[in-house]
């Protein structure tokens, strides 16, 4: 029987204050949703919809998902530190049903805690309660990390309504998705350029269409959106009329927020991984040895625990920061940078542990060394984390 890393780790100390409920969240995971999960096919492909909706509504029953959203909107008003703790615990399960139990970009957007009051009723009450999900339209085909540089438009009218023209890309779950926020560059009827504004409507609106589907390395589906001279009235404006010409600043909250909710899923796979490879090594023979007596074994195994901690302090100590009333995009940007390349390179060093065990379809690291590949590329590049850092610093 292989022995579980110590519970005295330093990232401890700051896990002591919501360890009960991620404990809890854990429970429910191999309770309800690792049996559920023994169904699904070896190659690690997007679970049915019909599953995630089940993992979704059950998990905002139990007080899971969405956790963070006030009482009042159907949420459970947790501290967004203990939100960080409870993907942590979604990615250190192993369960790949476990990230849909939380609100991911499928789930309540923090843009719409600023909509009107019909907009919080209409559209994010129900994300809260899991009974519904939604799509964000920001990437372009040519301006990927720069988010802001938007080719889509959105014309006013001479009655206060909007006329969207433009294609976005790699918009996650727009297969599947109630409603939309999309945000484009909105310009009055003189043409005068009001600045990025986010919209929010049905995604059976006319003339907004599915166009092109794509598909990650492991499974994940991506799409393209077209809109071809789409009609919104003056009220899909997220926020109404104080809303048009603000999505950049009231998207900063959200991408820094986003980014800290990557991190802690990819400290949770790092240390999942880490697991994997520690029990590994205790227990493979080779010349007459278990493996982890050899040093270049150890190395692997003990740099991924020292670069797990790290990434795991960055991100808890951002998260704190957010409840103190601190939230700096740089932090978060640190965190993302820092924890997601972290994930990639210790499921990699784990798997070549494993050898040719973790290499083959089926096995855990397999399907984590596609899956965890992703996360230097969503909720921005490696790349553009180090350019906010950088700015933040007086340079560039």
């Amino acid at each position: 029987m292989s022995r579980p890393m110590s519970t005295t780790t330093l990232s401890s100390v700051l896990e002591t204050e919501h360890r009960d409920l991620a404990e809890a969240f854990t429970a429910f995971v191999r309770r309800e949703l690792v049996p559920l999960a023994a169904e699904l096919p070896e190659d690690g492909g997007l679970p049915p919809a019909e599953l995630r909706a089940y993992v979704r509504r059950r998990s905002a029953k139990l007080g899971f998902y969405a956790g963070d959203h006030p009482e009042e909107l159907g949420g459970s008003g947790m501290p967004f530190s203990a939100v960080v703790m409870l993907h942590h615990a979604a990615g250190r399960s192993g369960c790949p049903l476990a990230p849909y139990a939380l609100a991911g970009s499928d789930g309540p957007s923090p843009l719409l805690r600023r909509g009107t009051e019909q907009q919080i009723e209409r559209y994010l009450k129900p994300l809260v309660r899991g009974e519904a999900t939604r799509c964000l339209a920001l990437t372009e085909p040519n301006a990927g990390s720069d988010a802001f540089h938007l080719t889509t438009t959105a014309r006013q009218d001479a009655d206060g309504g909007w006329v969207l023209s433009g294609r976005k890309t790699f918009v996650s779950n727009a297969g599947h998705a109630d409603f939309v926020i999309v945000v484009a560059r909105a310009v009055d009827g003189d043409g005068k350029d009001l600045g990025p504004t986010a919209f929010v409507t049905g995604m059976d609106t006319a003339r907004l269409r599915i166009g092109q589907r794509y598909e990650g390395m492991s499974g994940e589906e991506l799409y393209e959106l077209v809109l071809d001279e789409v009609r919104l009235p003056a009220d899909a404006v997220v926020g109404g009329a104080a809303g048009v010409g603000a999505a950049l600043g009231n998207g900063i909250d959200s991408l820094s927020r986003g980014r800290l909710v990557v991190a802690a899923m990819c400290n949770g796979i790092a240390e999942h991984a880490l697991e994997l490879g520690i029990a590994y090594a205790r227990e493979r023979k080779a010349f007459g040895e278990r493996i982890g007596a050899y040093q270049h074994v150890q190395e692997h195994l003990v740099s991924s625990r020292a670069e797990v901690e790290a990434a795991k302090l960055l991100t808890l100590a951002c998260a704190r920061l957010v409840d103190d009333g601190v939230e700096t995009p740089e932090n978060a940007a640190l965190a993302k940078l820092t924890s997601s390349e972290t994930a990639v390179r210790v499921v990699d060093r784990a798997l070549q542990v494993h050898g040719a065990t973790g290499w083959v379809r089926g096995h855990p690291l397999e399907f984590l060394y596609r899956y965890v590949r992703m996360m230097t590329i969503i909720e921005g590049t490696s790349e553009i984390q180090k350019v906010i850092v950088a700015r933040a610093m007086g340079l560039g």
